[in-house]
């Protein structure tokens, strides 16, 4: 068997453990690689998007483990370059937005007005919601009140 045959073998894949968060060592641990790696591949695909804590510490989720080892997997295991990961995801990406079931609105029946016409209702009132919400606080006329607006505003 050829060399590089060998290399490009499937490896086992670990089972990731049941936590709500991963830190950067314990996800480069379970995928095999350098914790540089991994920042390294945040920047070059941006389905891996960890949070941060407070203290700029990255933290992974699930899913952002499982795309870590998904990434891995496609470079070193089956030999894409990291555009082809891309292209990998992208296409992905697109064949699920052609899966995905549209809900068509059926033009000139009767179920057709009676939508816009709610939705020209619901419209209306967050206009009027939205009118309200950016009205100046109006001034109180009670003593007190009139106080506190002189030394607030004036």
């Amino acid at each position: 068997m050829p060399k590089h045959a060998a290399q490009r073998r499937p490896r086992h894949e670990p089972i990731i453990p049941d936590k709500l968060y991963f830190r950067i060592g314990e996800v480069a641990r379970l995928c095999g690689v350098e914790t540089y790696v991994l920042r390294f591949w945040e920047t070059e695909f941006p389905q891996m998007r960890p949070n941060k804590s407070g203290t700029g510490q990255r933290l992974y989720r699930k899913r952002d483990v499982e795309m870590a080892m998904r990434v891995r997997r496609l470079l070193h295991d089956e030999g894409y370059t990291i555009a082809g990961a891309r292209q990998v995801f992208a296409q992905e990406a697109r064949e699920l937005r052609s899966k995905s079931p549209q809900l068509p609105l059926i033009e000139g029946g009767a179920s057709t007005v009676r939508i816009k016409a709610k939705l020209q209702k619901v419209r209306t009132e967050l206009r009027d919601l939205l009118g309200i919400l950016s009205a100046p606080p109006a001034r109180s006329k009670s003593r007190i009140g009139s106080t506190l607006d002189r030394k607030l505003f004036d």
